[in-house]
């Protein structure tokens, strides 16, 4: 299929081709003969009631230190696409939900992956709540009193930023910690939103599993262990990946959540399970896709753009 795509991501000159998904989903459009395009979420504008962006066609290959090459630079509408891929990282701020608005304008007839409407109603450690019965003990608020409360209960808690990612701003508190105050007060300080806070799980040292689903399809799974000493397994902050297959629990979680993914159009998704429970349903731009290949002899990219064709 003769495919007109654009990415709309943080500057390519930026990714680590070693690890990114959208690298690889980029390559694999190229290997499949897309015109493909490439912009950042600033260059995303609306004009007279179009959707447009000023970007440039991309090239990718793997090459360290050489890994893309982008032509002349033109304002293109939108609508003259047949697909945008939605990849740029949270932080899921005011930019974030704007770009979601304009991207909603023009899909479905240009296919948005993932829903834009749907992502900007799923913030991802908001979603999760939908399915309870597979969280951790979990609560999100900005009452000091409530928080203090939820951890005299639990003991261990794990405080992070609703909106966060990458690990950044989480903090494991233990019964003892004599930090839980300045904590609070450094979070109120920066901004109005609440925390969500969780039971401590233990099972975090044994690893934070990210499982794929495409179409709401389990595909994949890599194990992210953190390093001695540190509570975050995410791959930004020095996670170690792991070969990893799905335990029961995890297929039931995914068979609960699956039909509620493909209704939303959410055809690219990545869930984090830490011992049999869920901490999070990732939609804006996921990651994992390189480590999966690699220990399961797979191409998953090729699975979405498969998937992607055949929603259009």
């Amino acid at each position: 299929m003769s495919l007109k795509v654009a990415i709309q991501m943080d500057h390519v000159s930026t990714i680590d081709i070693a690890g990114d998904s959208t690298f690889v989903m980029g390559l694999e459009a190229n290997k499949r003969g897309y015109q493909l395009y490439h912009y950042t979420p600033s260059e995303l504008a609306m004009l007279d009631g179009r959707v447009v962006a000023k970007m440039q066609p991309m090239l990718l290959r793997r090459e360290v230190g050489n890994h893309y090459t982008l032509g002349d630079t033109a304002t293109v509408d939108l609508t003259d696409l047949d697909v945008v891929l939605l990849r740029q990282d949270p932080p899921f701020d005011m930019s974030y939900i704007t770009t979601t608005h304009l991207l909603e304008r023009v899909h479905p007839d240009t296919l948005v992956v993932n829903n834009p409407g749907e992502v900007r109603n799923a913030p991802e450690k908001l979603f999760v709540t939908e399915f309870a019965d597979f969280m951790p003990p979990t609560l999100i608020a900005m009452d000091p009193d409530l928080i203090r409360a939820f951890r005299d209960e639990h003991q261990d808690i794990i405080l992070k930023p609703l909106y966060g990612n990458g690990g950044a701003g989480v903090f494991h508190v233990t019964p003892d910690d004599e930090n839980m105050n300045s904590l609070l007060e450094m979070f109120a300080e920066r901004n109005r939103e609440p925390l969500i806070v969780q039971a401590y799980l233990k099972d975090v040292r044994e690893g934070d599993k990210r499982i794929i689903l495409i179409n709401g399809e389990p595909v994949g799974a890599t194990n992210r262990v953190p390093l001695e000493g540190e509570a975050r397994s995410n791959m930004h902050v020095g996670g170690q990946a792991k070969k990893a297959d799905l335990t029961k629990r995890e297929l039931d979680i995914c068979a609960a959540i699956g039909p509620a993914l493909k209704k939303r159009g959410m055809i690219f998704v990545g869930i984090d399970v830490i011992g049999g429970y869920m901490t999070e349903i990732n939609v804006t731009s996921p990651t994992g896709l390189q480590e999966i290949n690699a220990f399961d002899d797979v191409c998953l990219e090729a699975d979405i753009w498969d998937a992607i064709e055949a929603n259009l």
